[in-house]
């Protein structure tokens, strides 16, 4: 059996049709990161828009990729994070019911607590239920960072398995690791496409990836090849990655572009909910050229 929390992981966009999610096209996507050699995928994180799904959505999302993609062996971590404790007990209860593999729990965000406040927050989550936990650690987004003091602290509960890290901090990385037995304790799964390898080299197993919705072939290779010690091979896929995972990250605010570049392949619709909307003209043709170079698109579009 494939590692939960190893590889390359898919954060997965959620696709939408006439206001709804378009549950067709998401079966059609899990199958088609099953084809692609990807090893798990996150339902409901930032990628898949969790913050305009509603309750009943998010649920309909993370059960229909729990029922296309584990009985073809796809590893599946929903999303269950809130900046509600209470709820993300609720999440995270329903995700163990439903089948999940595990959860993803990021940092509340908006209501910014103290590192106690973070500590009894996810050690609440944890307690709810035996369901394996994938921290997320991205304080760009929700205002606050786990400290790597706070990652140790955490790393003790049995459920709590993983970190998502996304500081952009080879330094935050490096310390995790070395506070949580050097991989023994706590898997760390890079959460910046950019960083993937770096991370590697600290003691990454992997990432969860946002270029993996059009290039999943390329990311599953990637961290087979460094997880196998082939660090050239790697480093020659890292290079060859960098131009799409610096540029889709940094045109607009993800997923905008990387939604974008999927309809650009007629992968997906493209449609995105407000707040989040279509990047512009500008910004398009940028994601345009990207893919092209890429070796993706045969031609730029007009």
């Amino acid at each position: 059996m494939r590692p939960t929390f190893q590889g390359s992981i898919v954060a997965l966009v959620t696709p939408f049709r006439a206001g709804k999610v378009d549950e067709a096209k998401l079966r059609e996507l899990v199958e088609w990161h099953v084809a692609s050699g990807t090893d798990g995928i996150v339902p409901c994180g930032t990628t898949g828009e969790s913050p305009t799904l509603g309750d009943d959505e998010h649920r309909q999302v993370i059960e229909t990729a729990i029922e296309v993609g584990r009985p073809l062996g796809l590893k599946i971590i929903a999303g269950c994070g809130s900046n509600n404790t209470q709820h993300a007990i609720e999440l995270q209860r329903f995700a163990h019911k439903a089948g999940a593999d595990a959860a993803l729990q990021v940092n509340p965000y908006y209501n910014k607590p103290s590192q106690e406040g973070l500590y009894q927050h996810f050690m609440a989550i944890a307690d709810s239920c035996d369901l394996p936990i994938c921290l997320y650690n991205i304080p760009g987004r929700t205002g606050v960072a786990l400290s790597p003091e706070t990652v140790e602290r955490l790393a003790k509960h049995p459920n709590i398995q993983a970190i998502k890290e996304a500081t952009g901090s080879l330094d935050s990385a490096s310390e995790i690791v070395n506070r949580t037995g050097r991989g023994e304790k706590l898997a760390l799964l890079s959460g910046d496409d950019s960083l993937t390898l770096p991370f590697a080299s600290v003691g990454g197993i992997g990432v969860v990836s946002v270029v993996s919705n059009i290039e999943p072939k390329k990311i599953s290779a990637l961290c087979s090849a460094f997880n196998a010690g082939k660090f050239d091979e790697a480093r020659r896929l890292h290079f060859d990655l960098l131009p799409l995972s610096r540029g889709l990250l940094s045109i607009d605010t993800n997923p905008i572009p990387v939604k974008t570049a999927m309809a650009l392949l007629a992968r997906d619709s493209g449609t995105l909910r407000l707040p989040m909307c279509p990047p512009s003209k500008a910004a398009r043709e940028v994601i345009e050229k990207l893919l092209v170079s890429a070796g993706m698109l045969a031609m730029a579009r007009r």
